[in-house]
C-alpha cells in the first residue's frame, strides 16, 4: 500500500496543483477532504491546466468526518506534518499506507 498525501481544506488552487502535480510525479496517492476553496472536479482541475490528473489517484472526502470513517475503514494511520514538531521529518518511522496531513 502506498503512502498519500491528505490537503485538509485546500483553499488555494495553484499549491494544491503543486502538491497533485508531485504526488502524480511520486506515485503518491492524494486524497482532498472538503470543502475547498476552489471547485475539485476533474473539469476544473484540467481546465487549470493539470493535465497529468490521470496519472495520480485522487480520493474525495465531503468532510473530516467522513474522510476519518474511510481511514479507519481502511486501517491506515493518519501522520500530521508540522514546522514545530519535536521530531524531525526524516526521523520518523513511516510505514506503508500512511496518510501524509
Amino acid at each position: 500500500m502506498a503512502v498519500m498525501l491528505a490537503l485538509y481544506q485546500p483553499d488555494i488552487p495553484q499549491n494544491a496543483g503543486t502538491m497533485l502535480r508531485a504526488c502524480a510525479c511520486l506515485g503518491v496517492e492524494a486524497a482532498i477532504i472538503e470543502p475547498a476553496g476552489f471547485p475539485v472536479t476533474d473539469r476544473h482541475f484540467r481546465r487549470s491546466g493539470m493535465d497529468y490528473l490521470d496519472q495520480v489517484a485522487i480520493s474525495r472526502h465531503a468532510s473530516f468526518a467522513a474522510f476519518e470513517l474511510w481511514r479507519a475503514e481502511a486501517g491506515r494511520r493518519l501522520v500530521l506534518l508540522t514546522t514545530k514538531a519535536a521530531q524531525p521529518y526524516v526521523d520518523f518511522a513511516y510505514r506503508p499506507g500512511d496518510i501524509l496531513m
